[in-house]
């Protein structure tokens, strides 16, 4: 997932003002010039900055509004929260990196934050807890962007002023999150300029019982459908088996075959073992055409017994035409030498017309030398 950059640029004097403002609204501080050293094990690399470290003090979303209300020029506030366990790289994407985080540049460039699964080649951390930031940007009174990072990257502020603060809970960074969340209820949207966007993500990603109940609270049939679709997807990337459990629900209870056809693919991203199960159940089962279609076509993705099971069966047994041809098209996805005779298989048998002509459409798209010797074979009878 790729979290947009911001791409303002500021003359020296705006950011020796910037500089000077950030230092009568924080007080007294330690001050680290750029690149400062790591100074405490929460907090990244920060560099072409001004860093003026603080504990955070009462309500976290007090002192959020408290330090919004003061700032003119553009200037960062941060803190760190533990990052919920699984195999992923929350890093920028204008570094070079491999499973590594590179830099951020929070202000140049045209590139963001990328939430990536590792592969087997990608450096994975595997003793302690990580943590992730979340960066909040402010100009004239407004926050103006949302962002998070791991804290193995390098940020890059643009020359712009940063206030890190530390000792933060979990559950309050959640809690001040979600009302971006909560603001944006009646017209959310999948933006990466949007603020509930990025809180949502933000939250999904926090290793705390309450960034959970933020998200079952998400999903809610009142709840706009766009919101649910798009929790749906981090329940599955991110939320393990309460995650699982919580897209069960939706999958058998939402009264919406979009947000229904969303939780296949957040389905297929979860790596709990029910996962292939439930969206096999939804192709059998789910009362609307398109949502079966969209569980075949992410079962493609899963591959294994199971899946091609569910999908030779869809082909087979599935009353409506356009489910059996997504059926078949899901065959194609799945790698050639399973794929393949299943496709030949049914060209040659299916008793519907359409579905054949949808198998030999897609042996003819796969260039396997089995598909060109059942077209000959065809071709010579």
């Amino acid at each position: 997932m790729r979290i947009s950059n911001l791409a303002t640029r500021w003359g020296i004097a705006t950011v020796l003002v910037a500089a000077l403002t950030a230092a009568a609204i924080a007080g007294p501080a330690q001050q680290t010039a750029a690149p400062p050293a790591r100074s405490s094990s929460n907090m990244p690399h920060i560099q072409n900055s001004r860093v003026n470290q603080q504990a955070a003090a009462g309500s976290l979303d007090a002192q959020l509004k408290s330090w919004t209300a003061q700032v003119t020029t553009p200037q960062w506030l941060g803190y760190s929260v533990p990052e919920v366990a699984g195999n992923r790289s929350v890093c920028c994407g204008n570094g070079d990196w491999n499973g590594d985080c590179g830099t951020c540049r929070l202000e140049k460039g045209d590139h963001g934050v990328n939430i990536t699964g590792n592969d087997g080649n990608a450096t994975v951390m595997l003793e302690g807890s990580r943590e992730i930031a979340i960066l909040f940007r402010a100009e004239n009174h407004q926050i103006t962007k949302i962002r998070v990072a791991s804290t193995e990257c390098t940020l890059d502020a643009g020359g712009l002023p940063f206030v890190w603060l530390t000792n933060v809970q979990p559950a309050e960074s959640v809690a001040l999150l979600s009302t971006f969340v909560r603001d944006e209820r009646s017209d959310f949207r999948d933006d990466d300029n949007r603020h509930g966007h990025q809180a949502l993500s933000a939250i999904a990603l926090h290793a705390d019982d309450s960034a959970e109940a933020a998200l079952e609270s998400f999903v809610r049939p009142d709840s706009p459908e766009e919101l649910r679709k798009q929790t749906a997807f981090w329940l599955g990337e991110a939320r393990g088996k309460a995650g699982f459990t919580a897209l069960q629900k939706m999958a058998k209870s939402d009264p919406s075959s979009e947000v229904r056809s969303q939780v296949t693919f957040a389905l297929s991203v979860s790596r709990e073992p029910g996962a292939v199960d439930e969206m096999i159940r939804m192709a059998h089962d789910d009362e609307s055409t398109h949502v079966r279609g969209q569980a075949l076509f992410w079962l493609a993705q899963k591959a294994g017994k199971k899946a091609a099971a569910a999908i030779t069966g869809a082909i087979d047994n599935d009353p409506d035409t356009e489910v059996k041809k997504k059926a078949v098209f899901a065959l194609s996805q799945m790698p050639k030498d399973e794929g393949v005779p299943k496709l030949i298989q049914v060209a040659e048998t299916n008793r519907n017309r359409e579905v054949r002509k949808q198998a030999m459409f897609w042996l003819g798209q796969s260039n396997d030398p089995r598909a060109l010797a059942f077209f000959e074979k065809v071709l010579s009878q």
